[in-house]
């Protein structure tokens, strides 16, 4: 496929055109950040300093009729971790590149100008950067606004950064408008939106008018496989029922009677208040309000596992909140109000925030004495009035979970590689532990799901409790999402392929019909694994050692309730997990 990679040199404004290397052909998404990071960037390097980079990379599939496939990867160095990073976003911007035969920007050096606020352009004849320094410290909901009337609404999509990435704060996420063109969708872990601040660049604006939908190296064929994809897809249980109906927040009952659900900054393993903030409940709120309860972030998407969420006006609050933010703005915080989640949903994505990392930092400032447990109307002033003014309290609380215990003395940290956990205890779900401790992403339930085995028991059953099997488990599914997240595709797309071999059959013949190039399942796992292999190898030379891969120590002294579990999987076979791969 004929694609680009564009260098935008931030100190003399240059834009540099190059074709994408041999050796990088076939990668995408995931892949490519990594291997570009691992080949350029500095381990040691500061990570808001000069020499690290940040770059945005569609997946293989970009651009394609395959359905879910518009996901993009954002790399670097991440203030947070001191590892690399590859955060994903779904949103529009991913098949916009694709369009525009774009497979990787890198954003490089410092402006000379520490005022700049950049806006990167790229349409159908290139590149351009402009400053515009009226965009300054405006929400990502106010600076798309302003970028519509600067640039035109139609055929744009938008990645921007709100004041806490302009701030180069650890917990600052990058913002991707959705259909609807609200920055609703983001690139949240790991604080690569401080990065994106650190080069000036407020925001990125892609223009597809007057482009051509990619045709792919063989048409009829890739036709053929996006629609077996696409009805395996439908057909699954999981991704074709439970997620269209309730969304990702479906799983908040069954968390919860897995033991597994933490609860006011991971004390307890289950939340008394689930119900009132169940996908349940959460469907029935935006059906009695008149909102949109199926919703797809991006074109095409069979799945539309978003929503709209009206509040009881009618008028529009947020996007549904997913249930990584209802979980830690909820239940993590002792928050059992689905309007004040989502009002902080929305603030979280105006400000330009990651949901989890935040959740967690509340729920241990809760702990620590700034806010009673339960404090919703806290949370919201404190993200309205400290947060977003970059006040020091404010600035603060936006550097992360870890940042923000060890201020308020706070023993309870849930943090590995200095990334806030997700939802899912792994105390009473061991397999996730593992994988919480082993990524080179730092604590990130994505990196391989185990949730599917250990209590969904999609593609097979490991019981959550039990050590055993656990290490091999999350060692396969961390290298099959690693070629996962290259492709574009949705992590949905696991569930089905999970369970049957028709899935990846159907990817190996999209990805040989798009791409033009011959691709088998043992390509794909190669794929995978030498993904990881870059990732694990910058961390080494970063300065990680496996003490890094461990998590936080009361998870091995405090029993959770109700199982009165700890995590007990030994750190000799928490070292084995990538043993083959290192």
């Amino acid at each position: 496929m004929n694609q680009k990679i564009y260098r935008v040199n931030v100190r003399d404004r240059t834009i540099t055109e190059e074709p994408i290397p041999a050796a990088y052909r076939k990668l995408g998404g995931r892949g490519l950040t990594s291997a570009l990071v691992s080949a350029e960037v500095p381990p040691r390097c500061h990570p808001l300093s000069s020499e690290n980079k940040l770059i945005i990379a569609p997946g293989l599939l970009a651009g394609s009729l395959a359905s879910t496939s518009g996901r993009l990867s954002v790399g670097g160095k991440s203030p947070l971790t001191g590892g690399i990073k590859e955060s994903n976003a779904g949103g529009t911007a991913g098949q916009a590149l694709g369009w525009l035969g774009i497979a990787a920007i890198l954003l490089e050096d410092l402006p000379e100008d520490p005022e700049a606020r950049y806006v990167l352009k790229f349409n159908s004849e290139g590149g351009t950067l402009e400053n515009h320094p009226e965009l300054a410290g405006l929400g990502n909901y106010a600076t798309c606004d302003s970028l519509r009337a600067i640039y035109g609404a139609k055929s744009t999509s938008f990645l921007t950064i709100g004041p806490v990435g302009e701030l180069k704060l650890a917990a600052a996420s990058i913002a991707v408008t959705d259909r609807e063109g609200r920055p609703t969708r983001h690139a949240g872990r790991g604080g690569l939106g401080a990065v994106m601040g650190s080069k000036g660049v407020k925001a990125i604006v892609l223009d597809t008018a007057g482009v051509q939908r990619p045709k792919g190296h063989d048409p009829k064929a890739m036709q053929r496989a996006s629609q077996r994809l696409a009805k395996l897809m439908a057909d699954h249980p999981v991704s074709g029922e439970t997620l269209p109906l309730y969304g990702t927040n479906a799983l908040a009952e069954v968390i919860n009677a897995a033991g597994a659900y933490p609860t006011r900054n991971f004390s307890t393993g289950t939340f008394e208040g689930v119900h009132k903030i169940s996908g349940e409940t959460e469907r029935d709120t935006i059906l009695a309000r008149g909102g949109n309860p199926r919703h797809g972030c991006q074109a095409g998407c069979t799945i539309q596992c978003s929503s709209i969420y009206p509040g009881a006006d009618g008028d529009y609050i947020s996007k549904g909140p997913e249930y990584e933010t209802v979980w830690a703005n909820g239940a993590n915080c002792g928050i059992d109000d689905l309007d004040a989640i989502a009002q902080i949903d929305r603030l979280d994505d105006d400000l330009g925030l990651d949901t989890i990392e935040m959740g967690c930092v509340f729920a241990v400032a809760m702990e620590g004495g700034l806010l009673p447990f339960g404090d919703a109307s806290g949370v919201i002033r404190l993200l309205d009035e400290e947060i977003r003014h970059g006040t020091p309290l404010g600035r603060i609380l936006a550097s992360g979970t870890e940042t923000t215990g060890r201020i308020f003395g706070v023993c309870r940290i849930p943090c590995v590689k200095g990334q806030a956990m997700p939802a899912y205890d792994p105390r009473s779900i061991k397999g996730i532990g593992v994988t919480y401790a082993t990524s080179p992403m730092g604590a990130d339930h994505t990196a391989g799901y185990t949730i599917a085995q250990n209590v969904l028991h999609v593609g097979g059953q490991i019981p959550p409790l039990e050590t055993e099997g656990q290490v091999d488990l999350s060692r396969e599914l961390q290298i099959a999402t690693a070629a996962l997240d290259s492709t574009g595709l949705c992590l949905f797309v696991a569930f089905p392929m999970l369970d049957g071999p028709e899935v990846a059959e159907a990817l190996m013949e999209l990805l040989t019909a798009y791409r033009g190039e011959s691709w088998t399942l043992d390509d794909y796992l190669a794929l995978g694994r030498s993904t990881l292999h870059r990732e694990l190898d910058f961390n080494r030379r970063a300065g990680f050692s496996p003490v890094a891969d461990r998590l936080p120590d009361f998870m091995r002294r405090e029993a959770l309730p109700p199982h009165d579990s700890v995590f007990d999987i030994p750190d000799e076979e928490l070292d084995k997990v990538h043993e083959t791969i290192r």
